[in-house]
């Protein structure tokens, strides 16, 4: 059986959540209103210059100075990346930011031109995606996708 709660704004909140009760979304799961990737490099000047020169993110905001630096980007659609703090360990090879572009091909050799070692070459995917690797200065893997024109994602299908 549901059981229900009130919110601090009053509002009462089933457990089974707002689409059983006939609404949008999940009122008792998290609200999320935002989000970011958040990435914490081994040396921040590198990094920032990495994504914002060498990858050519635009800037949402920032703030700080030196090592207390931090830079929201833009990853388009809405994404966001954040570069801040440090770490003195090295990303997990079980993570990778997936960044889509509108030719591969072109990204390929504008990144091989600025000297960004190239991990895993353009190529078509077995599920139909134009994918490459390069990795960022502390070896964080940027998967890069291009969506062919008959691929069925341009279509809505999946």
């Amino acid at each position: 059986m549901a059981s229900s709660s009130r919110r601090s704004d009053g509002r009462r909140v089933s457990s089974l959540g707002a689409r059983a009760c006939g609404g949008s979304y999940a009122l008792a799961g998290v609200e999320i209103l935002s989000s970011r990737v958040l990435v914490r490099p081994t040396d921040i000047g590198r990094s920032l210059r990495f994504y914002e020169q060498t990858i050519g993110l635009a800037i949402y905001r920032e703030w700080g100075t030196g090592p207390a630096r931090g830079v929201v980007f833009f990853l388009g659609g809405g994404g966001l990346l954040e570069i801040s703090g440090t770490s003195l360990e090295p990303p997990s090879p079980a993570i990778g930011l997936v960044l889509q572009v509108r030719d591969v091909s072109a990204t390929h050799q504008r990144l091989s031109e600025q000297g960004i070692e190239v991990d895993a070459e353009p190529e078509r995917k077995p599920w139909g995606l134009i994918e490459m690797t390069v990795r960022d200065p502390d070896g964080l893997a940027l998967i890069i996708v291009e969506v062919p024109p008959e691929h069925p994602r341009r279509r809505g299908e999946t």
